[in-house]
């Protein structure tokens, strides 16, 4: 008789073998995965610094591109720009009167022609019976317009009655000799002390209208001694 196995074993026997030879492929599919992902993740390792030594690169020769950039424009504008010291203008008004537009210093913008003005004093009814003095921190002189405003820290005075205006702000009208202001006025002089959210001088000094609103009125406190 023959020695050989029964048949249900050799069955088994390659039903094992398959079984090894899948997880033996399997393993080696998982194997190949490994090496590939291992292989990306060495290739990102060295790439990311390379990007990100390019991106901070490129954002750093953009910044100084844009430094230098302005700078040139910046020069540029400067050297279009004219300058003067003790600055002074002389004109009059519609009705004749003289005044004079002055500063420590200005500049001319070759754009808009305006005078940025540096330490203005603007003296109003010149040679008239009492002169109006405006001074300020600083201003701008519209000559074809023939505006100035000058602010912070406006200083007006009377030199007829000797009463003295402080405001934050300026404007004034050198063809009518009109001076306004919107942003509140503190008066004081021989008469009393007064203050208002608005006013308005006119005929270069000759006449002055306070005006308040609802919630800032004007005030006044009139010294009975006073002169003028």
């Amino acid at each position: 008789m023959s020695d050989l196995p029964p048949p249900d074993h050799d069955d088994a026997r390659a039903a094992a073998e398959a079984r090894r030879a899948a997880d033996e492929a399997r393993l080696a599919a998982q194997g190949a995965k490994w090496r590939s992902r291992s292989r990306r993740v060495a290739l990102y390792r060295r790439l990311l610094p390379i990007l990100i030594l390019t991106l901070a690169g490129g954002a750093l020769t953009w910044t100084v591109f844009r430094t230098v950039i302005s700078g040139v424009e910046r020069k540029a504008a400067q050297s279009r720009e004219v300058r003067f010291d003790a600055l002074m203008f002389r004109g009059q008004d519609a009705q004749g009167r003289s005044f004079l537009v002055g500063a420590q210093g200005a500049v001319r913008d070759p754009q808009t022609g305006r005078f940025r003005l540096n330490g203005p004093v603007l003296r109003l009814n010149l040679g008239g019976r009492k002169v109006t003095e405006l001074t300020a921190v600083a201003g701008t002189y519209d000559e074809a317009a023939r505006t100035v405003i000058i602010g912070p820290n406006v200083r007006i005075s009377d030199g007829g009655s000797g009463f003295t205006l402080t405001t934050p702000e300026a404007v004034v009208d050198t063809t009518t000799g009109v001076v306004r202001g919107d942003k509140g006025v503190q008066g004081e002089g021989p008469m009393g002390v007064i203050s208002a959210s608005s006013y308005t001088i006119y005929d270069q000094g000759e006449r002055v209208v306070f005006q308040g609103t609802a919630e800032n009125k004007v005030r006044a406190v009139f010294n009975p001694a006073g002169e003028g």
